[in-house]
């Protein structure tokens, strides 16, 4: 029988979305994810080894996205990689009203909920991760009917998804990775909102727009303060931001960049570790 080799992989804090994308560079054959850990299998063939994954998990270290990381392999037989990649996915619960489904799973809506497929392949945002969960549950709190948001470092589309789902009228989602672009197009259709979204591969300078009622923006400080000026010119003045991917530690710096160049902090909501801040243009 065919042998793997099963790279284990924990990290303080947990990032399976950011660390399974940058996983997927390398020659590995499939990932699992686990409540606290990933294994990722790479095939016999493969140059994958334990100083490859830890190339990768520094550059996290030296972003400051993790703080630490633990890794151990052993070898192993042949895996049925869809099926345990299917039994890794549920049906998540993001709020009261919204929940996030992969296609394979069958679920009935109750007549208040809100459900979002999602198939996200290499892309970010799941609906499981603690920042996905709270941007939309701000979304949900600071939307009206009728609004228009931009949606920077898109991955999956799950916030775009969200947003027109609960009333936003247009939406613009840019990531500068094509497979983001590509699994956010296939997601867009998978819930009929297509002809609500433009989907961009570039950066938020590859948008013209420059009047939109919230930015969501799920990525990480330091290209959070990268981008802050941009944010401030692209948002109206009436508008909000809802900045997340940052740590407890991250909060203030964040909110003192922000309110330098014409930003009132609104409020900061907490789940674990993470902060998600929520911000008014001047």
């Amino acid at each position: 029988m065919k042998k793997f080799t099963a790279f284990r992989i924990h990290s303080t804090p947990y990032q399976p979305d950011l660390i399974s994308g940058l996983l997927w560079e390398l020659d590995i054959t499939g990932i699992n994810e686990e409540k606290d850990f990933l294994i990722a299998y790479a095939d016999d063939g493969s140059k994958v080894n334990d100083d490859a994954i830890s190339d990768l998990l520094n550059i996290l270290k030296t972003q400051s996205i993790i703080e630490s990381y633990s890794l151990s392999s052993e070898v192993t037989e042949d895996k049925n990689w869809n099926e345990l990649w299917e039994k890794s996915r549920e049906v998540i619960k993001v709020s009261d009203r919204i929940l996030v489904k992969p296609t394979f799973k069958n679920y009935k809506a109750k007549p208040e909920e809100i459900v979002i497929t999602i198939d996200p392949k290499m892309s970010f945002g799941t609906g499981d991760h603690q920042t996905t969960k709270q941007v939309i549950q701000m979304i949900e709190k600071y939307i009206k009917p009728g609004m228009k948001i931009l949606d920077v470092g898109s991955g999956t589309g799950i916030l775009s998804i969200a947003a027109l789902n609960l009333g936003a009228s247009f939406a613009v989602a840019v990531d500068n990775d094509e497979g983001c672009y590509e699994n956010c197009l296939e997601n867009s259709k998978l819930n009929n909102v297509e002809e609500r979204i433009n989907i961009i591969n570039g950066t938020i300078n590859s948008i013209k727009e420059e009047d939109f009622d919230i930015i969501a923006a799920n990525i990480q400080k330091n290209i959070l303060i990268l981008i802050a000026e941009d944010t401030y010119k692209k948002v109206k003045s009436d508008g909000i931001i809802i900045l997340a991917g940052l740590l407890d530690k991250d909060e203030l710096d964040v909110i003192n960049h922000y309110q330098s160049i014409g930003f009132k902090h609104i409020e900061s909501v907490s789940m674990e570790e993470w902060v998600v801040l929520v911000m008014a243009r001047r």
